[in-house]
C-alpha cells in the first residue's frame, strides 16, 4: 500500500495491521541523462513489486530516496529509518535496485533488498523473489527463521 493511498481517518484501524515500512532509494547520482533517470526508477518500480504485491496487507511503501552519493546519503537514509521506526512502523525494509545501494550501511534498517550486489552480481527475477520471501519471513517471525 502507497503513503498516498492512506486517509487521515483511516490510519488508526490500518495502523495494527500495517508494521513495515518499505524505503524505496533509486541510487541516483545526478549525472544521469533523462533516459537513463527513467530507466532507473522503471527498474526500482520493477524490484519493489516483488514487495508491494505479495505483502500488500502489511506493508507500506513510503517516498524514495532518489540522490545517494557515498556515506553522507548512508546517513541521511539510516536516520529516516530511525524516524520511521519512531513514527509507529516496527520494520523497515530499505529497497533498490542499484549496486551502490547494496554496498551501503543501514544499521536501522530491519532488512536490505536489492537484487545486485556491489560486486555485480544480479538475481534473477525469480532468485530474487525467493530471497524476498525467505528474508521477510525470517525478519517477521525469526523464531521460525533456519540457523545458519
Amino acid at each position: 500500500m502507497k503513503f498516498s493511498e492512506i486517509e487521515r481517518s483511516d490510519w488508526e484501524g490500518l495502523r495494527p495491521y500495517l508494521d513495515t515500512c518499505l524505503l524505496p532509494v533509486t541510487g541516483l547520482s545526478g549525472f544521469e541523462q533523462p533516459w537513463e533517470a527513467t530507466q532507473e526508477l522503471e527498474y526500482l518500480r520493477d524490484v519493489m513489486d516483488c514487495v508491494e504485491g505479495p505483502y500488500k496487507g502489511r506493508i507500506v511503501t513510503y517516498p524514495a530516496f532518489h540522490y545517494v552519493e557515498g556515506p553522507a546519503a548512508a546517513a541521511a537514509i539510516n536516520s529516516v529509518c530511525q524516524k520511521i521506526k519512531g513514527a509507529g512502523f516496527r520494520y523497515v525494509i530499505v529497497i533498490s535496485g542499484h549496486p551502490s545501494v547494496a554496498s551501503l550501511s543501514f544499521p536501522d534498517a530491519d532488512l536490505l533488498l536489492c537484487p545486485e550486489s556491489a560486486e555485480g552480481d544480479v538475481m534473477s527475477g525469480e532468485q530474487f523473489k525467493e530471497r524476498v520471501a525467505r528474508d521477510i519471513r525470517a525478519m517477521w517471525q525469526p523464531e521460525a527463521a533456519p540457523n545458519v
